[in-house]
């Protein structure tokens, strides 16, 4: 049933500005003015609207007046054609009854009164009103094709159609372009149209380091490995050299690792060489997080790994509230040297300064182990080879943190790994990637088997580029003579259930020339 106008006992809205209700006995005598406002309240709906034709008042209403309402009506209580409508006002009990008594006498001159009012203010109407009115019109019968109703869907459209971007300001151009790019909420649906259409409109310069920050965080962060946009970042740092210290740099270089991407750009390495040299002592931090993000790529400077591994730096770093986080960074840049930088003749980090890299599994991966595939491929690997046969989660020297590991004899049989001493030395004797030396508790040499995961979140968002950590840590254990077998997300989201996941992980081990006793399962 629907709410009357004004029901006692219940609890009424708020009148608004210049509305007064009467009591018991009062006459109900408003203004025009201000019983328009009440039938184009914002308040009002259509379907009250529809409750106001069928049910009569209850409790009448005063309506004061309003300025709002005088302006509508072109003026006082008698100005113009107004007259019609002013009486009608004045005579009606309610607004029911006011609805009621236009829709009865749809062609006269009142009603056209009221028409007008509409389309003249229809303007300044919000999207609600409109809606509000258009139905009013619907239950007044105006034709759907006269002036008022033409006028309302008009302003319908135009309040909802998507608005143009309004020109920039002069503050806005340039650099201040992309910022505000960066920031757009509806930036992360289609980042690499907005970025580079946003990039190729400013000047380089008018391009701050703001900007290209807040551009360098966003393509790491989500790992976004677009080469015009990193080019774009080589290029300022080419060009801003002289003005740019190493806390910033360290984030404009970040991206490049991360996504493992080494630009074009003929000047990147040399100007970063300058920079560390000219900031090396300056900024401890800073300094080796650059060098981290070199190694990922490969491209270690020589003169930065003798600053950094000299006592000098080393003894300073030790008293920072930094000194953890970079002891293990300098292990690691340690680990790179010895493995990838035979020519390296300089100083080293002392044995009793090194940490282990990472002795566990990576931020990303147990804040994601919900969608992982490990706990699946470790059910199938227990079925397939028995849970003696394998190791799971386990750190290796100098650090780092293995999915899976496969003690293999030379024959091709997986062994059982309380048998073996699941660490090959480190630093590794000379022998060729992917073989140990013999190992002393048997007679045959025996191989370690790292199966990797390569989760989607491993891989730059393209799907064909692992990031930058990954590749280093798949290259160092290849280096350190762990043989590895990768099992890609595309082939694991392939398998459905564990016996194809088993059927999967046979063929795997097999096209290794490996064996095992009888299966579980």
């Amino acid at each position: 049933m629907r709410r009357p106008w004004g029901k006692p006992g219940s609890r009424a809205r708020r009148p608004a500005a210049g509305v007064t209700c009467a009591g018991p006995g009062e006459s109900w005598s408003p203004s025009p003015s201000s019983m328009l406002r009440v039938l184009l309240s914002a308040q009002a709906s259509p379907a009250r609207l529809s409750g106001l034709l069928l049910i009569p008042p209850v409790q009448p209403c005063c309506v004061g007046p309003s300025k709002w309402g005088e302006r509508l009506l072109g003026g006082g209580p008698h100005a113009g054609p107004g007259r019609g409508l002013q009486r009608l006002l004045e005579q009606a009990k309610s607004p029911g009854e006011l609805l009621r008594w236009l829709g009865q006498n749809p062609t006269k001159a009142t009603l056209q009164d009221l028409s007008q009012l509409i389309i003249r203010n229809c303007p300044s109407f919000d999207i609600h009103t409109i809606h509000v009115c258009l139905h009013l019109a619907v239950l007044l019968g105006f034709p759907p094709d006269g002036p008022l109703v033409c006028t309302l869907e008009r302003e319908q459209m135009f309040h909802l159609c998507p608005k143009p971007s309004p020109p920039l300001q002069p503050a806005l151009r340039g650099g201040q372009r992309l910022e505000a790019a960066l920031s757009c909420p509806q930036f992360l649906r289609y980042p690499r149209r907005q970025l580079i259409s946003s990039l190729a409109e400013v000047r380089p310069e008018d391009l701050t380091p703001h900007a290209m920050v807040l551009l360098a965080q966003h393509l790491a962060r989500h790992r976004l490995r677009e080469p015009q946009l990193l080019e774009a970042i080589a290029r300022f740092l080419v060009a801003q050299e002289s003005q740019l210290n190493s806390k910033v740099v360290q984030k404009l270089v970040l991206p490049f690792g991360r996504l493992n991407y080494l630009p074009l750009e003929q000047q990147f390495m040399p100007c970063l060489e300058r920079i560390l040299a000219r900031e090396a002592g300056v900024a401890p931090l800073a300094t080796v997080n650059i060098l981290m993000s070199l190694c990922q790529l490969q491209c270690l400077p020589f003169r930065a790994l003798h600053f950094v591994f000299s006592p000098g730096f080393i003894s300073h770093v030790s008293g920072t509230p930094h000194a953890i986080i970079v002891r293990r960074y300098l292990s690691l840049l340690d680990t790179a040297v010895e493995l990838e930088l035979p020519g390296y003749q300089g100083p080293r980090l002392p044995r009793r300064q090194q940490v282990p890299i990472f002795p566990q599994p990576l931020i990303t991966d147990r804040a994601r182990c919900k969608y992982s595939h490990k706990d699946i491929v470790a059910e199938g690997l227990r079925q397939l080879l028995g849970e003696e046969k394998y190791r799971r989660d386990l750190t290796v020297p100098p650090g780092y943190c293995t999915d899976f590991l496969l003690c293999v004899s030379n024959s091709g049989a997986v062994l059982p790994v309380r048998t073996q001493d699941p660490f090959l030395p480190y630093p590794p004797r000379s022998c060729p990637q992917g073989q140990a030396a013999s190992d002393p508790t048997t007679q045959n040499p025996a191989q370690r088997v790292v199966l990797m995961l390569r989760e989607r979140w491993h891989y730059c968002r393209d799907g064909r580029v692992l990031l930058g950590s990954r590749a280093l840590r798949e290259r160092h254990l290849g280096l350190m003579g762990y043989q590895l077998l990768p099992l890609s997300f595309e082939e694991l989201e392939l398998q459905r259930g564990l016996p194809q996941l088993k059927s999967y992980l046979r063929q795997k081990l097999q096209a290794l020339g490996l064996h095992w006793g009888p299966e579980g399962g």
